[in-house]
Formats: structure tokens, C-alpha cells, sequence
């Protein structure tokens, strides 16, 4: 996976995360804090298990946390 697609997916992350603690998603979702710093730093992107409970805990689809991203303009996505 690219640099650009890995930093999408990071600000992604952070961005859900918002006010809560890197240690309260960590074990909500049964993961390491070192692994989702890692994810949320782009600097490794979760296996696919861990991309569903992550996708499960903020109420998204895998699709859209990992594989859909949108430009500036609305119209136009790729996917990776």
C-alpha cells in the first residue's frame, strides 16, 4: 500500500478516535496501544481482522474506513 493511501488512513483513524484515549479504542477493540499508534501514525496498516473490529467499533463499513477515499471534490474516489 502506498505512503499516501497509508496517511489517508491514518487521518482517518485519528479523526474517529476524537476526545477518546489511544488505551480505551485499544481495548475496546482488543489490540496493542503500540499497534493502533502504529496505525494511527501510518506506519503500518492493520491485518484484515483487525480492520473489521475496528470498522465494528466506529460504526462504519471496512469499505469506508479502509478502501474508499475521496478527493477535494465529492464527486470524485478511487479505491484502493
Amino acid at each position: 500500500m502506498n505512503t499516501l493511501v497509508k496517511e489517508i488512513i491514518a487521518k482517518r483513524l485519528l479523526e474517529l478516535r476524537g476526545n477518546k484515549s489511544r488505551q480505551e479504542v485499544a481495548h475496546a477493540v482488543g489490540i496493542s496501544v503500540s499497534a493502533l499508534q502504529m496505525y494511527e501514525n501510518a506506519q503500518r496498516i492493520p491485518r484484515d481482522p483487525i480492520k473489521i473490529r475496528l470498522a465494528n467499533y466506529y460504526g462504519i463499513s471496512v469499505q469506508e474506513l479502509f478502501y474508499t477515499f475521496t478527493s477535494n471534490n465529492s464527486s470524485d474516489y478511487f479505491t484502493a
